[in-house]
């Protein structure tokens, strides 16, 4: 508890005040009452704000007037900070004159003498992520994982001195003024997000952030602001700057030693590689850890056959990007999709629907979604809700003479009917695993 007190003191007694109340933070408010600090809570949402009174947090609107006597505001990720303009909360803490952080930079000032692998990227930073915890593990080193891939940084158990392995988001990193981590990774960066960013370049630049001080920066050079990226880091930081690509000898080794398979799983394990070779193991460790390393249960995870059809959950797939690598992956495919849609929506897809057997659309984007496939010769159901679309899938595929796939990729975000990805892939497999054998179910 001595980091706690530690802290405490740092900030002389005065509150903290902390804005959103879902899994990071309320973990944030009990690690901050932890400490014996004052906190001043709020969430638009009445469930978030009775967990927090509970937790020992003054729950009340946060205006300039109680926001100026605090040592900062804590802010969830998932709150406006410039685009398409600051939410109220942002404005009043700017006008009381305080800093803005997330629970990441609050943790990394609590535990300051810890070792970080933090990993980025539009696509494939929980695959990532989950790699490298798992190849450090299997290796014997002491390690815990989260950030942006569930596990809020204040739910993590800290001894041993272990390596904290973090996901973590351009909304995260926007929100951490001084928390670097000292192995860096950038996967990748295509458009998504842009009406937090505003431009692909804010969006870039916000990623960047990452490299900043000292340590190791791990870059893929296999798209363009990822390239422009490199340059910057080599002219303006004091980082070992280690680029990588799908074209380096490395990746047919790894290839080898893989139960994923996919040119996107390819690219997680060469940045994970060189991310543990960084950490000091040994390359026969990293090998060992591949051979064992499974995959995420929302990224392309076999559900279930039956018969001549298997159930594949990708509700990670939250873009087009993302949801292509699906796509490519399979042949025959009874396609899930939609939610809340994303910049530029399937644009991007147009060359993979051949592959599209029919598609079963949902959420907001359900109607854009339809004029997309229709434009495309995709013969498609609109079923908004995904127990629908679930059934009627189901019940198409098991028609096919042919292996067929029913695949949730949906290409857009989760929030119109679901409070996460997690959610939304747990009720895909959920609803999978009630079907009956019969198509005539």
């Amino acid at each position: 508890m001595k980091e706690y007190t530690q802290f405490a003191t740092s900030i002389k007694d005065r509150p903290v005040a902390v804005f959103g109340l879902a899994r990071s933070g309320l973990s944030a408010v009990r690690a901050l009452k932890r400490a014996e600090v004052n906190v001043f809570a709020w969430d638009d949402d009445a469930k978030g704000r009775k967990l927090a009174e509970e937790a020992g947090a003054l729950v009340v609107p946060l205006v300039a007037d109680n926001l100026k006597d605090c040592a900062f505001l804590l802010l969830s990720p998932g709150v406006p900070l410039h685009y398409p303009e600051p939410h109220p909360v942002v404005k009043a803490a700017r006008d009381a004159g305080i800093e803005i952080i997330c629970d990441i930079e609050l943790f990394s000032r609590i535990y300051d003498n810890i070792r970080t692998i933090g990993i980025t990227g539009t696509n494939g930073k929980s695959t990532t992520t989950a790699l490298i915890h798992h190849i450090l593990k299997s290796a014997g080193r002491p390690t815990v994982m989260g950030g942006n891939i569930g596990v809020p940084v204040f739910d993590l158990e800290i001894k041993d001195k272990p390596f904290v392995v973090l996901e973590l988001s351009s909304y995260q990193l926007d929100l951490c003024p001084t928390f670097r981590p000292e192995i860096s990774v950038l996967l990748n960066i295509t458009p998504d997000h842009i009406d937090r960013h505003g431009t692909l370049e804010n969006y870039a630049a916000s990623k960047a952030r990452i490299f900043e001080g000292q340590g190791v920066a791990i870059i893929s050079t296999d798209d363009a602001p990822s390239r422009k990226i490199v340059e910057q880091v080599k002219a303006k930081t004091h980082r070992l700057v280690i680029p990588i690509s799908m074209q380096d000898k490395e990746v047919e080794k790894l290839k080898n030693n893989m139960i994923l398979k996919g040119e996107h799983n390819y690219q997680n394990a060469l940045a994970a590689y060189h991310a543990c070779r960084a950490a000091a193991l040994s390359e026969e460790e990293i090998l060992e850890g591949l051979r064992t390393f499974p995959g995420l249960v929302h990224r392309q995870f076999p559900v279930r056959t039956i018969g001549n059809v298997t159930y594949i959950n990708d509700s990670k797939a939250t873009n087009a990007d993302a949801a292509s690598k699906a796509l490519v992956s399979y042949d025959n495919i009874y396609l899930v999709a939609g939610g809340r849609p994303k910049e530029g929506g399937l644009n991007g897809l147009e060359n993979l629907m051949s592959r599209v057997k029919e598609s079963f659309l949902i959420g907001e984007a359900m109607d854009d979604f339809a004029s997309w496939m229709k434009k495309n010769g995709v013969k498609h159901q609109k079923n908004k809700t995904l127990d629908v679309a679930v059934l009627a899938a189901h019940r198409s595929a098991q028609t096919d003479p042919a292996a067929a796939v029913v695949l949730l990729s949906p290409a857009c975000a989760s929030w119109d009917q679901f409070s996460s990805y997690e959610e939304r892939g747990d009720v895909f497999a959920r609803l999978v695993n009630s079907l009956e054998e019969s198509a005539a179910a």
